[in-house]
């Protein structure tokens, strides 16, 4: 099973999605060193990347070094999304990814993210021109539609393509769902039905049983999986192994988790510097350690502290506190 994306052949279909806040280069890192068939960019604006915004080109940074990689761009006007798409192009990006699908206020009310489902007319001119614009492939992110009165991602999916767009994801919500109810993982087979290009399916894929449902319910080519490997990076690894063999993976032992967490702070504080890079640590240790013993009240102290060396003590304590509790008390 792989996935061919116009000229980039992705071995196995099993994509990291784009997560403001999280999909950073050290969350891609550890995600492409345990396995995964293709990572995605966090969102990026494409009116701040052509402005050269620093904090903008540090999300899109090092795009060939980890190749093959996706810059996902938002935005609402066509010239602008040329433009930025032609400027990863230039930064070593193997696709680039349009987001009509993002809900949030701040993106939705600047006629961007999941707004732009809602004007077809105007969601085609900024494809056309992003496709026009590259020699990469480009490829969308959507949600089924803006509300239940108006899922029309079908119609939408079907002016991608004939956009020259090269493959649709599609979480299987409304925008104004935001994340609320499940993922309508059969919806996705109407988009899947409606083109010819490849189609992978998003939203609510937790497990390896889940990614196997998705795929059986909607007939997608691939899943994309975003808040399932939170805390998680090598879920993604554990969803190819079971889709090529049927066996499941455990999960890492808590040594080589630990080895993770501390890992990934490091190379946040790198990436970012030592204050901010500890701030932005705290959610995904909260995710790292959920379910360990005790780890509430661990999360509830070392959230205060900006001393990144008591910070790894403590996330080290905790780890060896785990480890010397029996497996069926150390289940969350």
């Amino acid at each position: 099973m792989s996935l061919q994306i116009g000229p980039v052949l992705v071995r196995d279909p099993v994509i990291l999605a784009p997560m403001s806040g999280v999909t950073d280069l050290p969350f891609r890192r550890l995600v492409k060193d345990f396995g995964a068939g293709l990572v995605v960019s966090e969102m990026i604006a494409s009116r701040a990347m052509v402005r050269a915004n620093k904090r903008t080109q540090k999300m899109a940074s090092n795009c060939a070094d980890e190749a093959p990689m996706a810059v996902q761009l938002a935005g609402c006007e066509p010239d602008v999304m040329a433009e930025a798409a032609k400027l990863n192009q230039d930064r070593g990006a193997a696709i680039i990814d349009i987001n009509f699908g993002c809900p949030a206020k701040k993106v939705t009310n600047g006629y961007a993210g999941s707004a732009l489902m809602r004007d077809e007319s105007h969601a085609a001119r900024i494809l056309e021109a992003t496709v026009k614009a590259v020699d990469l492939p480009v490829t969308l992110k959507m949600r089924t539609g803006w509300d239940d009165a108006s899922r029309n991602a079908p119609r939408l999916a079907k002016i991608a393509e004939e956009c020259g767009i090269r493959m649709i994801s599609v979480h299987g919500r409304t925008r104004c769902q935001f994340y609320k109810g499940r993922s309508d993982w059969a919806f996705i087979g109407e988009v899947k039905r409606a083109v010819t290009i490849p189609v992978v399916a998003n939203g609510d894929i937790c497990s390896v049983d889940d990614a196997r449902e998705v795929l059986r319910l909607s007939g997608a080519d691939g899943v994309m999986i975003g808040r399932g490997c939170q805390g998680r990076p090598w879920f993604l690894n554990q969803v190819i192994h079971y889709l090529r063999s049927g066996a499941r993976l455990p999960d890492p032992p808590l040594e080589e988790r630990l080895a993770t967490v501390l890992r990934h702070v490091d190379e946040l504080q790198t990436h970012y510097g030592a204050e901010m890079g500890l701030r932005i640590a705290r959610k995904h240790i909260g995710w790292y350690t959920k379910g360990l013993p005790g780890s509430a009240e661990f999360r509830d102290r070392v959230f205060r502290l900006d001393d990144a060396r008591v910070v790894r003590d403590r996330i080290r304590a905790l780890f060896e506190r785990a480890a010397a509790w029996p497996a069926e008390r150390r289940a969350a």
